[in-house]
Parts: C-alpha cells; structure tokens; sequence
C-alpha cells in the first residue's frame, strides 16, 4: 500500500510526528468522534515505513470505532502507534521515557479529542509515565489512581464470547472441547486457564519458550507455530498479533469456530467470506474482546463500579448471538454483521452536542 493510498483514509484526524533525537516517530488517527471522546492504545513497534504505521494505526483506529459502538460505550474511536527506530528490549530506559514524553505531548495537544491507554508493548507502566504530561490516559497503575491491567477482563469477556459461539456453533458446552490459543500472554494465558477449568483439552502456540515451558507443566499440547494454520480442533483463539487469517489460511483452518482476543484478527474481507463458505463461526475481534475497553475505559473515563463493568462484560455472548443472528438473516458473514450492529446501535446513541 503507497503513502497516498494510506491518506485517502476517512478518518477525522491524523497526527504524525518525528524525532531526530530518539529516532522514534509518532502517528495518532482518530476515526470517528461522533459517540465522544476517541480513545484507543498506543502501540510500539518496529515498521518498515511510515506508510505501514499509518495504515496500521487507521485500521487499529477503526476496529475500536466499532468496538465501542458495538458495546454501547459513549466513546469515538482512536489509536496511535510509536514507530521504533529498533525492538523495543533494546531501547535504553531513558531513551524510552524521551520517547513517551515526546507520544504524550502529541496526545495533549489534542486536548482530550484522544484517550490512550496500553497496547502492544506498553503497559501500566508506561501510561503512568505519560501521566506526568498528560491527564487524556487511562490504564494507568493502581497505586497512582488507574485500573491496572485490563488482561484478565479482557481473557473474560473472550471467555463468554467463546461460550457462546460454541452453543451457536453447535458443539454445547466447553467441556470436553478441543481449544487451540495462540499467544500465551496476560490475555491468552489467563483465557487458557479459563479453559481448562471450564474442562476444555488445550492445544497451544507461542514463539516464548518460557510461557510453552508453562503450557507444559499446565499438561497442554504444544503446536509448533507453523502449524497451526492445519491442527485440528474445535476452537481456535488467536491472542497474539493481528492479521493472522489471510484467504489462504482461512482455506487451511480445520476448526469449527474463531474466537480471540488478538484485534484484527481477519487480513483481509475475502478472509471472512471463506470462513462463511466453509462453515466456520468467526467471533469478531471487536465484539469478543471488548472486555478491556470496559475494564480500562469504563472505570477510569466513564466512572463505573465493578459491578458494571462485570455487566458488560457478561453481555459480549448476547451481542455475539445478536450478531450470529443478523448474519444468518441477511446471508452476510458475521463481521458484516457485526459492522451493522454497532451501526444500528450508534443511531440509537445520543451523538456528541446531539
């Protein structure tokens, strides 16, 4: 995808910002503020241009747009990535507060348009840090007023999603299920244990010798990366990285159903139309793991209890069958259907200075 390719995109607002010093450059994209304030993570990662951060923060920017309106949350969506000039473990501490200071001034220029909070190596941490310049954050740490890590509501409302889908899908409850997660992060990892104590049989998959060393003690099968695009099971909960299903692996998959907690999990819209042909139920990202938007934003922008949050959270299955209901009357795949939920759901919002 070109440079003017990438700016053609339709969202309100793009910032972009580079610095010589740290090497490090900045993108913020908010897509819609028409429901609130945008809010949205920030990520920092290594890209091969600023074409690639750009597109990625718009595509980011995008699925939180939906993901709020999905969920009935007043709130726009936005993200933002940090461009590193090298992987993140090699940047030197002081390096890497230059560079948050320099992201957190970007964010309070915008004078609270944008929120951010973690994502893709940041953290609780992290946010704190932009704290100090900014007060558009949340995610921050317990001890300076945040929510701390949004990981175990996330891994819960992806555990209710996959509850769900697996009743729709036919194949009743979790127990005795074949569950194949990859990425056994905060969010993967703590899903799995859900899982297992739910009576699932494990099959997992991650690049971090440590956290298979886990896996193995926990009594999981290990999927070596490259396969398992071809390892049967019943569900397969990506929790790692976006984009992991293209065309062709979705023509791969010998899986009944997808549910995950990674964002974007579909490459591309012809993804999703296979997956449909074939038969396969596929949970959409934004619907799924929406359990830590109301963990982070609704506790520290929006105000809520525990018990609200906990409410939200519960209801991600009933969206998904909503969804899953949509999708079968109109004869579109699911994410179609999921797009059209959050748009139904936007109109019955109070617009912002509507």
């Amino acid at each position: 995808m070109s440079l003017d390719d990438v700016l053609r995109w339709d969202g309100e607002l793009t910032v972009t910002r580079h610095d010589p010093e740290t090497g490090a450059s900045f993108v913020i994209r908010v897509d819609s503020t028409r429901l609130g304030q945008a809010a949205g993570g920030t990520r920092a990662a290594q890209y091969p241009s600023l074409a690639g951060a750009l597109e990625d923060a718009g595509k980011l920017a995008g699925a939180m747009t939906l993901k709020m309106a999905v969920s009935g949350l007043p709130m726009g969506g936005g993200k933002s990535v940090i461009a590193l000039p090298a992987p993140r473990k090699d940047i030197a501490p002081e390096r890497w507060q230059r560079i948050l200071q320099l992201h957190a001034e970007n964010i309070d220029r915008l004078n609270g348009t944008y929120w951010t909070g973690p994502d893709v190596n940041t953290d609780s941490a992290d946010m704190d840090v932009l704290n100090e310049t900014t007060e558009f954050v949340f995610g921050r740490s317990a001890d300076r007023g945040g929510a701390g890590s949004s990981a175990v509501n996330t891994a819960l409302g992806v555990f209710e999603a996959m509850k769900a889908t697996a009743s729709h899908a036919g194949l009743g409850s979790l127990d005795g299920l074949s569950i194949l997660i990859q990425g056994l992060g905060a969010v993967g990892g703590r899903l799995a244990t859900l899982a297992a104590e739910a009576g699932a049989r494990l099959l997992v998959s991650d690049t971090d010798f440590q956290r298979l060393s886990w896996a193995r003690e926990f009594g999981c099968t290990i999927v070596e990366p490259d396969a398992v695009s071809t390892t049967p099971c019943d569900i397969f909960a990506p929790c790692a990285v976006g984009g992991v299903i293209d065309s062709a692996t979705a023509a791969r998959l010998t899986t009944s159903a997808i549910v995950g907690a990674a964002n974007n999990i579909l490459a591309d819209e012809r993804a999703g139309d296979i997956l449909r042909q074939r038969g396969i139920l596929y949970a959409p990202d934004f619907v799924a793991n929406a359990g830590g938007a109301f963990h982070l934003v609704g506790r520290e922008v929006l105000g809520w209890d525990d018990d609200t949050v906990a409410q939200h959270t519960n209801r991600i299955g009933d969206t998904l069958i909503e969804v899953y209901a949509i999708s079968e009357a109109e004869d579109i795949t699911t994410d179609a259907a999921a797009r059209i939920l959050a748009r139904r759901r936007a109109a019955h919002s109070q617009p912002v200075g509507g």
